[in-house]
């Protein structure tokens, strides 16, 4: 990336950010100079991201909790003694289904989570965003918070509402100062996309092949988009390089205009 210092000694948090792509944002924001903290609900992961990264703050907490999230910020406070950029990345996929097959839990466990989680720590976040130095805010949200996805609407739903609440958060804070920003990822290569392929397949009733080609030809680049790539768009909105981008929806997603 190109030579920008603007990051160096920032105190960030990043949301699950042990593995997938809250890993590749932590690391490509300490890769920038940035004090990175991480939390994340599995405790092995965050064993494994201290280890890659020495001098990361590791936090097991589970967002959509209230308390957690009280917790995580208070363990900010004592390593950093304050906060410039939250990353809100922490997100579940979600059942897979039509509409009349999902169970009202998983229904309310993807929201808690995809946005009642990024509630809770912009809430936490912004009485310290406000002493912070550039400070900004980036909520992931997905291509499917501007698109229709058939059997995902949980999931749809749910990053809609991110794309909604970062708007609002934008001009409610502007005049503080505080930058509020969305990245929209269109199909990320790895694990999870490969589990939710494989769900969508069964649902289906289609060869994993068949889904596979049409999640991969579903952008026009024609193929899917990498987790740096995604990490590479937050370190920008992170950094002074996007002082003046602000509400702002980008989307990284190779153009993908159709979700299967």
């Amino acid at each position: 990336m190109w030579k920008d210092e603007s990051l160096a000694g920032k105190r960030v948090l990043v949301t699950a950010g042990a593995s997938g792509i809250g890993l590749e944002i932590a690391r490509a924001l300490a890769e920038a100079g940035a004090r990175v903290a991480v939390c994340d609900v599995a405790g092995d992961g965050l064993e494994r991201v201290c280890a890659e990264l020495p001098g990361v703050v590791a936090v097991r907490a589970d967002v959509s909790k209230e308390s957690d999230v009280e917790a995580l910020f208070q363990a900010v406070d004592q390593a950093f003694g304050g906060l410039d950029v939250l990353v809100n990345n922490a997100g579940v996929a979600g059942p897979t289904g039509g509409v009349e097959t999902l169970s009202l839990a998983d229904w309310e466990r993807t929201l808690a989570v995809n946005i009642t989680g990024q509630f809770l720590c912009a809430r936490a976040a912004v009485p310290r965003l406000r002493q912070g130095r550039s400070p900004s805010i980036v909520n992931l949200s997905s291509a499917a918070g501007h698109l229709g996805m058939p059997g995902r609407s949980a999931y749809s739903a749910s990053k809609w509402a991110v794309v909604g609440f970062t708007k609002s958060l934008a001009l409610e804070l502007g005049a503080d100062g505080i930058r509020v920003n969305t990245v929209l990822p269109g199909a990320v290569d790895g694990p999870r996309i490969r589990a939710v392929i494989a769900a969508k397949a069964e649902s289906l009733g289609k060869p994993l092949e068949e889904v596979t080609r049409d999640y991969t030809s579903q952008a026009a680049l024609g193929r899917m988009v990498t987790m740096r790539d995604i990490a590479n768009m937050v370190r920008f909105l992170c950094s002074d390089q996007a002082a003046s981008v602000h509400g702002q929806e980008m989307v990284v997603d190779g153009l993908t205009q159709a979700l299967s």
